[in-house]
């Protein structure tokens, strides 16, 4: 079930081969990406809940992004730059990538990529009711919507090339295998729950395609098992990786990265690949010091036990550790800046490999 040592010391030389002399990927010759999209949940989300009234699922406030550019908060769920920045950063479009709803975005930006990615998003639509987040239909929807805003500039054909050239990024399921099944138990097995999340995250990606996306990387769940509150809610005295919960995401994993093969033969001129996220991630949680790492089965922020969102707040912050680099954890559920830069490496190499 857990990958060998050998596979982390692949992971770590990729990480050395792309931070290590310069943050861009060299792209095959004659291949461009202009722009980056990206739809999901709170690992991608740079801020797109800003502006939501009901939903815990933000976190515009300290002591979130103190370690971000200038030291402020801006909805990223990290003391820092998310997987999107470091993705924008090393295709050499841009240093960060912004969410699609800031109301301060300039036509540059949209031209070079947005998310439109929300924290506690799901492929089940119960998920993001539950959160109170933009569901992955509305982010479909603010994409229409964005497409209709760059034609005035481009022009409709323009457009399409353009889209089809740019590279989209899909990470969602985790808020699903770790939130709402659990509710779901008593009508779904695992298999059942993972069949119909799985069927959702199909239909998505078709009308991805059918939207203007050539080129899209479909990203696995992490082990959310491992996550510092999942640790501390069903790990036991000991605060282990709750196994079950894993097992969860393993399954859907291996059913979602199974619908590769069909989407691609199905549709034509689609590029998709799936990038698995959940060897990498735990083996940094598994050999910390390998990555330079201190601390894995807790966050930085207050006890790091069970602080996230709304928990996570100027009041906990005394708490906090003083230097996060150290962690893999920033919160009880997202991974630090350090930690996502690492994953985020594996992340574009293999997408570069399979899409461009």
């Amino acid at each position: 079930m857990f990958p060998s040592s050998s596979s982390a010391a692949i992971t770590l030389s990729i990480f050395v081969l792309l931070f290590n002399g310069g943050c861009t990927l060299d792209l095959p010759k004659n291949v461009t990406v202009p722009a980056i999209f990206v739809f999901g949940d709170s690992l991608v989300d740079p801020g797109n809940n800003n502006n939501l009234i009901i939903t815990v699922a933000k976190c515009n406030f300290p002591p979130y992004g103190r370690d971000f550019p200038g030291g402020k908060p801006t909805g990223r769920f990290s003391n820092g730059k998310i997987p999107t920045d470091f993705a924008a950063e090393l295709l050499g479009i841009k240093e960060l990538l912004p969410a699609y709803l800031d109301p301060t975005l300039q036509l540059q930006d949209l031209l070079t990529g947005v998310s439109f990615a929300s924290g506690g998003a799901g492929f089940d639509p119960l998920t993001s009711r539950l959160a109170s987040a933009y569901s992955m239909s509305d982010q479909l929807d603010f994409f229409k919507e964005y497409k209709e805003k760059i034609k005035s500039v481009l022009g409709e054909e323009q457009v399409a090339s353009f889209l089809s050239k740019s590279l989209f990024l899909v990470w969602c399921g985790g808020n699903d295998i770790s939130t709402t099944y659990r509710i779901r138990r008593a009508e779904y097995d695992i298999d059942s729950y993972t069949d119909l999340i799985v069927s959702y995250a199909s239909k998505f990606f078709q009308e991805l395609y059918e939207a203007g996306a050539r080129r899209v990387a479909v990203l696995g769940t992490p082990p959310t098992g491992c996550g510092p509150a999942q640790r501390t809610i069903f790990g036991g005295i000991t605060r282990v990786c709750a196994d079950d919960e894993n097992h969860w995401t393993l399954v859907y994993n291996s059913k979602l990265s199974a619908q590769i093969g069909p989407l691609k033969n199905s549709l034509p001129n689609l590029k998709i690949a799936y990038v698995d996220t959940y060897n990498p991630l735990l083996n940094i949680i598994q050999n910390p010091h390998k990555y330079g790492f201190e601390v894995a089965n807790v966050g930085c922020c207050g006890t790091g036990r069970i602080e996230v969102t709304v928990l996570c707040n100027p009041a906990t912050n005394t708490l906090s550790c003083p230097d996060a680099s150290k962690y893999v954890f920033w919160d009880s559920f997202h991974p630090t800046e350090k930690a996502y830069e690492i994953l985020t490496a594996t992340i574009i190499n293999q997408s570069a490999k399979e899409l461009l």
